[in-house]
């Protein structure tokens, strides 16, 4: 002869089991994961603006120097070449001259809806004193 064991469970008046559940660990769960999905989403943004920043400070850096190395051809030829330089690094040019023998470059670059990133480089001739 089986015996059975009678458990208490709470009467909600000839309900099931699967009623008495109110989803509260699934709504906790979407809510834990949006915050993580927005934590991730801001640090990606984040990473990709520095990206950017070193991307454009580089461009800057190449085009200064290849336009100080032909700044005794003129002005002309030496932002031609910053120019190069700064094409075949996927930034924009937005300023060069030469002061000088310096060469002063201004490089732009657009990362996301958010804008730009841009930096200014010189470079000009090592001076050796002996």
């Amino acid at each position: 002869m089986l015996r059975r064991r009678w458990t208490s469970r709470p009467s909600c008046g000839g309900c099931d089991e699967r009623s008495v559940d109110r989803g509260a660990a699934t709504v906790w769960v979407v809510g834990g994961m949006s915050v993580v999905m927005v934590v991730m989403t801001s640090v990606l943004w984040l990473a990709a603006a520095v990206v950017a920043r070193h991307r454009v400070e580089g461009a800057a850096d190449l085009a200064a120097l290849a336009a100080a190395v032909v700044a005794v051809d003129g002005e002309q030829q030496a932002c031609a070449e910053a120019r190069w330089v700064v094409e075949h690094m996927d930034t924009v040019l937005r300023s060069c001259r030469l002061s000088g023998w310096d060469a002063l470059v201004e490089v732009d670059v657009a990362f996301g809806p958010f804008g730009s990133a841009a930096a200014r480089a010189r470079a000009g001739p090592v001076e050796v004193k002996r």
